[in-house]
This record gives C-alpha cells, structure tokens and sequence, in this order.
C-alpha cells in the first residue's frame, strides 16, 4: 500500500481490510477442499474462521458506507472507530496466522501433504501481508 493518498488514506486502508478479509475467508475454504481428509476439529474451525471473517468483511463494508456519506470528513471519532476495526482485523489476522501454523505442525493429513503445506504457507504469507500493513497504518500518525 502506498502512502501518498494523503486525507485518501483512511478509505484506502479500509479498501486493504475489505479486501484481505475476503482473501482469508477463501482461504479457508481452499484448505477444506485441498484437504478433503482433514480432522473433523479443524474442518470445524475453518468454517468458524469463515463465518468469522464473513463478520469482519461486512463489518469493514458498513464502515466504507458510512464514511463514504460523511463524504470524506473524519472526525476525531470516525478515526477512533476506524482505529479500532483495523486493530480488530488485524489481530483476527494474527490469530488465524496462528491457526494455520498449528494446522501444518499438528494435522497429519497435512503432515503428508507437501502441496497442502506449499499452500498453507503462501496463505500465511499474505496474512502476514495485510498485518503487516495493518500495524504501518496503526503506528503511524498516517490516518
């Protein structure tokens, strides 16, 4: 993400959530159809993930409408919020990074399967991506 959309910056960084949370909600249903074997726990816990970040993106879509017709004033409050739905995707992020890193120690039929792991990797790697964007907007008096 560029850092040059100046008063832009806060609809640009909501576009990053909108868009990295749709990402990881498919990315749990390429690991359950990559995996058909997977441990009826972990197919469990994908779809909870899947809803869950279903929640995250639509969260993020209400808040876009709703600074769209404030058309382009942030007050100190739609800051505060924004602040604080890019925390909550963030760590949501984070801990689905975590998840995924488990499923590759832990599950065996991932164990014994090198395509899979490739796969889970590259998934980790763009969360990473977006956490990654997601703490520069944080620690920076950017937005």
């Amino acid at each position: 993400m560029q850092y040059y959309y100046g008063t832009q910056m806060p609809l640009r960084v909501l576009d990053e959530c909108e868009f990295w949370k749709q990402q990881e909600e498919e990315h749990t249903i390429v690991i359950r159809e990559l995996v058909k074997e997977l441990e009826t726990e972990n197919v469990e816990a994908l779809l909870e993930w899947e809803k869950s970040f279903t929640e995250a993106h639509n969260r993020v879509v209400r808040f876009i409408e709703t600074t769209i017709r404030t058309t382009g004033t942030f007050t100190y409050e739609l800051y505060r919020d924004l602040t604080k739905l890019v925390s909550y995707c963030l760590e949501q992020s984070v801990q689905f990074i975590d998840f995924c890193n488990k499923l590759i120690e832990e599950s065996e039929p991932i164990k014994d399967n090198p395509t899979a792991k490739v796969v889970l990797k590259h998934i980790i790697r763009e969360s990473e991506y977006f956490v990654g964007i997601a703490q520069a907007v944080l620690y920076s008096k950017s937005i």
